[in-house]
């Protein structure tokens, strides 16, 4: 079973033959590719290059495509710092006064940098694994992620809160997710197997602001992409124990989510109605472990979570880009040892 069939049966709520493994890995592959990161960041060749060195190195299942969080509000017009060996960030918000919304228009993937070059890259990956890879092309932050990079993270929740702003606030998500819901049916037609949008998680809003303003977009993102034969993925951060029914509720197909969630809840609670990619620490463990911390952590994680399938093993959010490799050497030999599945779905004894 190659990593394709592998992943695939996982997302279809079937036992693979053992648990596939997802790395979040873009800052990592640029660090390990050589080279200044706002160079190859710009670069769908270059990406494409670092990715499949990576992929060649540690052959994990799910290839995690992206250039960072800002690719979007980029396309829209932002201004983007980039920096030589770290992740680019929005420099100044694009909506400075409330109409500056209605001046948006949806951006073009294949015409629009640098949405053009994240599709390059896709579409060289799927190229050169030619099937044995699973491909997940990032659509970059969901609704209420991408609208505030681009009217300012302490305005825009200010604005949430207020009733009198309300109103403005879910016409400016609703366009965020039309943008999204373009680049992620874009990332499909060139090849991705999947795509994923960044969610704003409980560490910023109630899950009753939640279910009022990221629900109704992200909904839509993962039925457009599934309608298109694709599986769509939701990320995250933080604990986000209290609000899995809300993801859930989104109708994603897989839930990436941090290793501050409880493990043993989510398993409960999202058994049989979505897969979980994750949930590895990737800065305590993955940076700053050993490799045999690395495999503990990693034999806990499959422990609690890999039982009857539904789980992609992996670091719950991007890994840092000194990551030492032997830890994510050591990752992977602890799956192909202690993630391989009976034909009850249960765990085979480590060997």
């Amino acid at each position: 079973m190659n990593s394709l069939e592998r992943t695939t049966k996982v997302l279809r709520g079937e036992i693979p033959d053992r648990v596939p493994v997802g790395l979040h890995n873009y800052l990592m592959a640029c660090r390990l590719h050589g080279g200044r990161f706002d160079e190859i960041l710009r670069s769908g060749e270059l990406m494409a290059e670092a990715q499949l060195n990576a992929w060649r190195t540690f052959g994990h299942d799910v290839i995690m495509l992206e250039i960072g969080v800002c690719a979007e509000a980029e396309a829209l017009g932002a201004k983007i710092r980039y920096t030589a060996d770290g992740p680019p960030h929005v420099e100044e918000p694009l909506i400075k006064e409330p109409e500056d919304l209605d001046k948006l228009c949806v951006p073009d993937p294949e015409r629009t940098f640098p949405l053009n070059e994240v599709l390059k890259t896709t579409r060289i990956v799927r190229q050169e694994t030619n099937g044995k890879a699973f491909i997940n092309g990032r659509s970059d932050q969901g609704p209420i992620a991408l609208a505030l990079a681009l009217t300012g993270p302490e305005r825009f929740l200010t604005m949430l809160a207020d009733p009198e702003w309300q109103p403005w606030c879910r016409r400016c998500v609703e366009f965020c997710s039309r943008v999204n819901i373009a680049l992620g049916e874009a990332q499909l037609r060139a090849g991705a197997d999947s795509s994923t949008i960044g969610l704003a998680g409980t560490s910023l809003i109630s899950p009753r602001l939640f279910d009022a303003f990221e629900l109704p977009g992200t909904k839509a993102y993962c039925s457009a992409l599934q309608r298109k034969g694709g599986f769509a993925f939701v990320h995250a951060c933080g604990n986000e124990t209290k609000l899995l029914n809300n993801l859930l509720a989104t109708g994603a197909d897989c839930l990436e989510l941090d290793p501050g969630t409880d493990a043993e809840k989510c398993k409960r609670t999202v058994q049989g109605r979505a897969s979980v990619l994750g949930m590895i620490d990737p800065a305590q463990v993955m940076r700053r472990g050993t490799p045999e911390v690395v495999r503990e952590e990693t034999s806990r994680i499959l422990e609690r979570m890999a039982r009857g399938g539904g789980f992609i093993v992996g670091p719950g959010c991007a890994l840092p880009a000194d990551t030492p490799p032997e830890n994510v050497a050591a990752l992977m030999e602890c799956v192909r040892r202690e993630g391989i599945y009976g034909a009850d779905g249960a765990l085979k004894p480590g060997r």
